[in-house]
Formats: C-alpha cells, structure tokens, sequence
C-alpha cells in the first residue's frame, strides 16, 4: 500500500477554519511546553472542556525533551473558542514500568466524563480508559494489550454494551512496516474488551496508504453516528517537514456514517478528506508540518459542528460545519 503516492489533497468546502486559529499554543501555556496538542474536548457540567498533550523541548535547537516529560493540560472555557488554562498540569503518569500518558479523548457518558489516552510502557504501547469528575483525579479503569492506542469511545450504551474504535498496530504481521486499520470493540463493564472486529482497512481509503484510525469520539444525530477518523499517507520523496531530519507523512481527516444500532455497518463514507493540512500553522513551522488530527467533535444546538484538532503535532485549532453539510458529505458524496 505505501509504494504508491496519494498527490494533492485539499479540505471540503463545507469546513471552515476558526479565524482564532491556532486557539491554544505553548504560549498560552504558564509552565513552559514546546507543543501542545491533540486535545480531547466536551461539554461537561455547563462548561466546554479541554485536555491537551504537552510535551517539551527547544524548537530553536530542534531538541525534543525525554518523552517521560510528557503530561496532559487542561482548560476550560464557556464558548469553545478562548480557553482559560489551568496553571498546572491535569495529569502525568511515570513510573517503574509507565513512560509517559498522552493523547487524551473525552466522551460524557452521563454524570461522569470517560478519557480515552495512550500509554507507552516499557514492554509495548497500550490504550487506556480513565474516568474522572473533576479532572484533578482519574481513576483507570483498563489498560490494552499492547500495541493499540487512538481509541475513542461512543457517547451511550449500544445494545446494552459500551463500544470503542481503536487502531491496532500489528507490526510484526505487516512486514515491519506501518499498515494499520480501524477496529472496534464492545464491553459489558468498560474494563473487559472483545468481540473486536476490523470496521476501516487502509487500503478502503484512497487518500491513505500508509493508516487509519480513530479522531474524535463518534457524534449521535438522527442519521447515525458521524465519526471522524486520521488518514496518513507516506510520500517517501518528503524531506525536512519539521524539526526532523525528515518527516514523509501527511496526516489527514476523513468522516463517515455509522449505523446507530450497529456502528460496525457503515452507511456512507465521504469520499475525499473532510479537512486536509492548507493553513501555515498545518504545513510549517511545527514539530512534524502536514498534520492534521482530529481529537474532539461537538454538535451545537444550532446545528454547527466544532472540530477541534492538533496541528502539525505543535498548537490546538478548530474547525466548523454544519451538520447537515456533514451527512451529505458521508450519503451523497460517499465512496461508491
């Protein structure tokens, strides 16, 4: 899949950037981090909230800090678009055998709100659920077998049984080499997972060659679950985007339509990228330039969705549509 280049990719019409962009950068962060990004936003107690990845280093040497520096920030805000950050990290998690947590997603499942992160450990990369009230404590409630990270969970019980979207990396079997898809899973208690199942190959995407995987945690409207999900292609003709001596990815996002009573039958799937790297924050001057990923999905009353995302693996941005211009993408755009 990765011997062929995708070429140009642009944005939908139908997504508009928030002139605000980039909303929070390590500037606005007191306690001193390089990047901030790939946050997990909600709504939660009348608040918009955020959690964001921090991570460290010198951007002026090209240095980027041990990755046990890492932690999660946190902010609150009462629009969505200015952000009040706390002064203090929400979360770090280091230890014998943990090197670092990162890349939270929020989901509110009634009173409590549930986050979704990646944990690097010395014996293999895992996915982790926490539950929090306050967002000064989180209690984990399971840990993935290694290697899987990027899950999301639904919103509310289907069937009974909570769902999550996750992307395995099952290096070995793919030659050493990245390849990696979209799975999904149930569980009857949030702690024990299975009845796993392959719901996007890479090789279903035509503006990916390299992985697909979860975004945002999926969005209910009477049509279906819209989901959003990262799409990267390797271009192996890419040189020095970002602090790297070379980064050959681009990381863009697609969406697509789920059935509400069985979110593993997809209903319509846009066929190009929902949003694609275009503004200067996207394309230069961050960590690894060309990244765009998804992290938090709110549908307004009104009917406009908020798409919050990491840039170039460096700031936090958002995006917006309305809903109605979002299901048409996924049912009379869809891949035929």
């Amino acid at each position: 899949m990765s011997d062929y280049t995708v070429g140009p990719l642009f944005s939908s019409p139908v997504i508009t950037r928030h002139p605000a962009n980039p909303i929070l950068s390590p500037g606005n962060v007191p306690y001193g981090p390089a990047m901030v990004f790939n946050a997990g936003v909600a709504k939660f107690k009348g608040k918009y909230v955020m959690v964001f990845r921090n991570d460290y280093g010198d951007e002026r040497k090209g240095i980027v800090a041990p990755h046990h520096t890492t932690n999660l920030g946190l902010a609150f805000s009462e629009d969505g678009i200015k952000w009040e950050v706390q002064p203090q990290p929400c979360w770090s998690w280091h230890d014998e055998e943990v090197i670092r947590v990162y890349d939270p997603r929020l989901t509110v499942i009634g009173e409590q709100c549930y986050m979704c992160f990646a944990v690097d450990t010395k014996h293999g990369l895992r996915g982790g659920i926490a539950v929090t009230e306050d967002f000064r404590s989180f209690e984990v409630l399971s840990l993935s077998l290694p290697d899987n990270r990027n899950m999301v969970l639904f919103p509310e019980t289907i069937g009974g049984r909570y769902v999550r979207l996750e992307r395995p990396m099952p290096v070995y079997s793919r030659g050493g080499r990245d390849r990696f898809d979209m799975w999904m899973s149930d569980s009857p208690d949030l702690k024990y997972w299975g009845n796993s199942r392959l719901l996007l190959a890479v090789e279903d995407v035509a503006y990916a060659n390299d992985k697909v995987g979860p975004g945002a945690p999926p969005v209910k409207t009477d049509k279906g679950w819209l989901t959003l999900f990262h799409a990267v292609d390797l271009d192996r003709s890419r040189g020095k985007n970002g602090w790297e001596d070379s980064w050959k990815k681009r990381y863009t996002t697609g969406i697509m339509l789920l059935d509400l009573e069985d979110p593993s039958r997809i209903i319509g799937r846009a066929a190009a990228p929902l949003l694609a790297p275009e503004a200067d924050y996207e394309t230069a001057g961050g960590f690894r330039n060309d990244v765009i990923f998804p992290g938090g999905m709110i549908l307004e009353d009104s009917g406009e969705v908020k798409i919050y995302y990491g840039a170039a693996d460096t700031v936090e941005c958002l995006a917006t549509a309305h809903v109605d211009d979002l299901l048409r993408l996924c049912i009379e755009g869809a891949v035929k």
